[in-house]
């Protein structure tokens, strides 16, 4: 088949949605398929040199503007040429299949001002979003993009964003494919993790009988670090507990805040980490409580790793385990008491024990080279409803 693929930018260094259009690229090229890349930039060492790339202005302008410019540039691109399939990933329209793998940004808007405490923070902030221009632009855009005229075949990482779709939009199902992310579980198998646990620990200062959670993400604010950092004052002053804390080199507030509750003692705050990994293999078990994440992929990289998962109700990525097996689920991370008695039960070796194991087990069902079978099959029923119209 002959393949477009739409993006703003292919950094795959950057992880997220970069990283997946580069793996997905060497898929298709290595099964024989002509793969194109419209975008402003990307990597080419990075990429399959046998793709074809189509070099896009760079859209400037507000914030809420570059979106409109960019899907406008793209459709006068692809009008130019025809391909058998063409897949859209971010803010743009007209593609056969869109996968948004942020989710519906009017829900993630919504979900977004949980991360405020309930009170005159979340109001104000609330209030604050109402007047955003860029509120009512994304809205529009998202309008244009799937209750337009072409209407696309839409992907998502998890029934909770399927469910979102639904909602908002009243888009029914059968428009709507649920592919759960997917990790090459392989990638986490070192036969020197155990090295690598006890010289992570060594610098950290922690005993390797200490339970360790790893928090690892770059928006601290959006992904729960204030709200799991008040939760800390409830576990109990005798209950052995260190906290990594890895993602963004940002960490001033966050360490201020920490000492002004008293449980700086208890939090290793390590900055950016290019090898995040290592800081996983030293930890026991996984903390991410985040108020929105259409299907985290650091939930199931930390599975990979043999680490059961504390997350929120609010991931996409909880339906990739079963709570109380392979980890614990919350609904709202400002419950405080709440998220200490599941940091707790976790540390109890009589839980995590078993679910390390099981975690292992649970990524084993999610790997891409099954994700890339069914969208392979997606592509062609595609294309083949779009060669028969």
């Amino acid at each position: 088949m002959d393949i477009a693929l739409v993006y703003e930018s292919v950094l795959p260094a950057r992880g997220g949605c970069e990283h997946y259009i580069a793996s997905l690229a060497k898929y298709l090229v290595r099964d024989g398929h002509a793969v194109h890349l419209y975008a402003c930039r990307w990597d080419s060492g990075a990429l399959p040199r046998t793709m074809h790339f189509h070099r896009l202005p760079t859209p400037t302008g507000p914030r809420f503007v570059r979106p409109w410019r960019f899907g406008r540039t793209v459709e006068e691109a692809m009008a130019r040429r025809r391909h058998d399939v063409s897949m859209g990933f971010d803010k743009t329209w007209g593609q056969d299949i869109l996968y948004p793998q942020g989710g519906l940004h009017i829900a993630s808007a919504d979900y977004n001002l949980h991360k405020h405490p309930p009170g005159l923070k979340r109001l104000v902030a609330g209030i604050l979003r109402e007047i955003d221009p860029a509120k009512r632009s994304f809205a529009l855009l998202e309008t244009k993009q799937y209750l337009g005229d072409k209407q696309p075949r839409i992907v998502v990482n998890s029934e909770m964003v399927r469910r979102h779709f639904e909602h908002y939009y009243d888009i029914p199902a059968d428009r709507v494919s649920v592919l759960h992310a997917a990790i090459d579980p392989e990638r986490f198998d070192a036969p020197d993790r155990f090295k690598r646990r006890a010289e992570e620990r060594a610098n950290w200062s922690v005993a390797d009988s200490t339970p360790c959670g790893v928090f690892l993400a770059m928006n601290y604010r959006l992904k729960g670090l204030e709200p799991l950092l008040r939760s800390l004052v409830y576990l109990p002053e005798n209950q052995p507990f260190t906290l990594a804390v890895v993602g963004s080199p940002k960490t001033g507030p966050w360490e201020q805040l920490a000492r002004g509750l008293g449980v700086s003692h208890r939090v290793r705050f390590l900055g950016f980490r290019p090898d995040p990994q290592n800081a996983m293999f030293a930890g026991d078990f996984l903390i991410h409580p985040t108020f929105y994440d259409p299907c985290s992929l650091v939930v199931l990289e930390a599975l990979a790793c043999g680490l059961p998962v504390i997350t929120t109700t609010s991931n996409g990525a909880s339906e990739l385990f079963t709570d109380g097996r392979e980890g614990i689920l919350i609904d709202d991370p400002h419950k405080h008491r709440h998220l200490a008695a599941a940091i707790s039960k976790m540390c109890d070796p009589a839980f995590r024990s078993p679910a390390g194991p099981l975690a292992r087990q649970a990524a084993q069902r999610w790997t891409f080279a099954d994700h890339y079978a069914k969208l392979l099959r997606l592509f062609g029923e595609v294309a083949e409803r779009r060669a028969a119209a």
